[in-house]
């Protein structure tokens, strides 16, 4: 067992500080709520996630992107936990339609009908979406954590795009309507 220095690993060590890891956080939860659509199986996965990067912190290379492989890591984890359930996804469908969003009616059935078109994106078009649209990770990058090549990125994401726009186009956004 690895040596440490007040309960961290010595590899630990290699990063600026704890707050490296802990930075991400916010971060990884965004992406495995997006991936999973459920915030217990989320956190679990986010959980998961850190706890591979402790025990796996080895084989970071100190100067590489953290983010990046911290993703990469969540990534391998989903991929294993869809295998282990069929390929069926985590979640029932009607809890992909939860939002909490502060602001206005408005503003949230429009979320929601982005969070059912997405949910609609078949799993390697979601993620790419995800890394790309969401967490603003590069081609390069997203192709990197996802285990493709960048073209392969590149065309999901433009079919994911097209699609999005078929979704959101063809279904009549809720109106709300005015009672009295």
């Amino acid at each position: 067992m690895a040596s440490t220095t007040f309960g961290i690993p010595r590899s630990l060590n290699s990063l600026s500080s704890p707050v490296d890891l802990i930075q991400h956080i916010p971060r990884l939860r965004r992406y495995a709520r997006a991936l999973v659509r459920d915030a217990a199986r989320a956190d679990d996965l986010v959980q998961d996630t850190l706890e591979r990067a402790l025990a796996k912190l080895d084989l970071w290379r100190p100067g590489s992107d953290l983010r990046a492989w911290l993703f990469t890591l969540m990534h391998n984890l989903f991929v294993n936990q869809l295998r282990a359930s069929g390929g069926h996804t985590l979640c029932e469908l009607d809890e992909a339609n939860d939002v909490a969003v502060s602001g206005g009616q408005t503003e949230a059935l429009v979320v929601r009908d982005i969070q059912a078109a997405l949910a609609q994106l078949p799993a390697e078009q979601r993620e790419v979406m995800l890394l790309v649209g969401l967490e603003q990770f590069a081609y390069a990058d997203a192709a990197r954590i996802l285990g493709v090549p960048q073209g392969t990125v590149m065309s999901r994401l433009s079919r994911a795009r097209e699609r999005m726009r078929e979704l959101l186009e063809g279904h009549q956004a809720t109106k709300l309507q005015v009672v009295k």
